[in-house]
C-alpha cells in the first residue's frame, strides 16, 4: 500500500554560526496522523519546525510539505499550514474575540464565516466566557489555547505545534490534547515538538527521537518504549548511624544487576539504584524478594515504565536496538 506524506524531508542542514543545529535531518511524516518530533532543548526540534514552515532557509537538502517545496514554493507553504511557536502571538490589548478576528481578516476569512469561525473556536477552547477580555489579563494556559486557536483558523493541511503545552498546568493541557485530537479527527496532520514523553504517548500516532539535529529512532511511542522495556528501581532506607550505607548501594546493584541483565545506575545522593530490563517477566514481587534476602533495607521499590530521560539517553546513546533507527521511506512512498 503506497503512503502519502504531508511533511517529507531528507537531508536538511542548518547552521547559525557555529551551532550546527540540523545535521541531515529525514522526516516523514503520513498524511493525516500526528508526528511527535521529541528531544532536550538544542536537539533541533525548533529549527525543524522553522525551516519546514519556512521561517527559516535550509543550507541543505530538500523538503515538501502538503505538496510544495519549501524553496521553491514558499508561498504554497503558507497557505496550507498553521503554526503555533513557542511563544504566543496574540495582542495583549484586544479580546480574545477581536485577536481571532483580526487574524481571520489577515487570512482572509472575513465577515459572517470570520466571525462565526472565531466564536466556534472560542467555544472549543473554552474560552467564550472570556472572550471580551483582554488578552492580558488571560492566563498562561489561556494564551496558549487562544494562540491555538488562532493556528486553527483555517482548517491547514498541517498544523506545526512547538511545545504547545510547556510551562502548562495539568488541566490546561488536557485542554490543548483534546483539542489537537479533534482537529486531527477532521483530517489535518499535526506535527508537534514535545519534552514530554506522557504528550507523546497521549497524542502522537508516530514519535521521532531527534538527537544532535538527526532522526535517530522513529516509531510509535509503545515501540520505543519497548526498546528500552522497565526501569526497576530500589529506594534505600536511611542508615542508623555507624552502619555501612555504602555496601547497601553495592548489594543493591549487584541484585538488580543480575536480575535485569543490565548496568545499574547508582545514585548516591537520593540513595537510589536503578537498571531497564527488556525480560516481560521480571515482577516488581521478585525485585523486592531479591534484595531483601540479600538483606538491603528497602524505602521503596518500584518496576515502571522508562521515563523520557532514560528513552532518549538510551536510544541516542549507543543503548537503542537498531529496530528503532529512523529509515527514510522507500520509492514507492511519495509526499502529498
Amino acid at each position: 500500500m503506497t503512503t502519502t506524506y504531508a511533511v517529507l524531508s531528507k537531508g536538511l542542514e542548518k547552521r547559525f554560526r557555529d551551532v550546527h543545529a540540523l545535521r541531515g535531518l529525514d522526516l516523514a511524516v503520513a498524511e493525516g496522523t500526528i508526528c511527535g518530533l521529541l528531544g532536550p532543548n538544542g536537539a533541533g526540534k525548533t529549527t525543524a519546525v522553522r525551516v519546514l514552515t519556512t521561517l527559516t532557509a535550509p543550507d541543505a537538502g530538500t523538503a515538501r510539505v502538503a505538496g510544495h517545496d519549501i524553496v521553491r514554493a514558499p508561498a504554497a507553504v503558507r497557505r496550507s499550514i498553521g503554526v503555533t511557536g513557542q511563544s504566543a502571538s496574540v495582542d495583549e490589548e484586544l479580546t480574545g474575540r477581536q485577536n481571532l478576528r483580526l487574524f481571520a481578516r489577515l487570512l482572509r476569512l472575513r465577515g459572517t464565516a470570520g466571525r462565526a469561525r472565531a466564536d466556534e473556536l472560542l467555544a472549543r477552547f473554552e474560552l467564550t466566557g472570556a472572550a471580551d477580555r483582554a488578552a492580558r489579563s488571560y492566563s498562561g494556559g489561556m494564551r496558549r489555547r487562544l494562540d491555538l486557536a488562532a493556528s486553527m483558523l483555517i482548517r491547514p493541511a498541517v498544523l506545526f505545534l512547538d511545545e504547545p503545552t510547556a510551562g502548562l498546568d495539568p488541566l490546561s493541557r488536557s485542554q490543548i490534547w483534546r483539542a489537537v485530537r479533534d482537529f486531527a479527527a477532521q483530517g489535518t496532520t499535526v506535527v508537534l515538538t514535545t519534552q514530554y514523553l506522557e504528550e507523546a504517548d497521549q497524542l502522537a500516532d508516530e514519535v521521532v527521537l531527534i538527537d544532535n539535529g538527526r532522526a535517530a529512532h522513529r516509531g510509535s511511542p509503545g515501540d520505543l518504549k519497548a526498546l528500552i522495556g522497565s526501569y526497576a528501581e530500589a529506594v534505600l532506607a536511611q542508615p542508623a548511624p555507624g552502619e555501612m550505607g555504602e555496601l547497601d548501594l553495592l548489594t543493591a546493584a549487584r541484585v538488580l544487576g543480575r536480575l535485569t541483565g543490565s548496568s545499574p545506575e547508582i545514585d548516591r545522593e537520593r540513595r537510589t539504584v536503578g537498571a531497564a530490563t527488556t525480560d516481560t517477566s521480571l515482577t516488581l514481587p521478585a525485585v523486592v524478594r531479591e534484595l531483601d534476602s540479600a538483606g538491603v533495607p528497602l524505602a521503596d521499590a518500584s518496576l515502571r515504565p522508562p521515563t523520557l530521560d532514560e528513552v532518549f539517553l538510551r536510544l541516542t546513546q549507543g543503548g537503542g536496538s537498531p529496530a528503532g533507527t529512523a529509515t527514510f521511506p522507500h520509492e514507492e512512498e511519495h509526499a502529498a
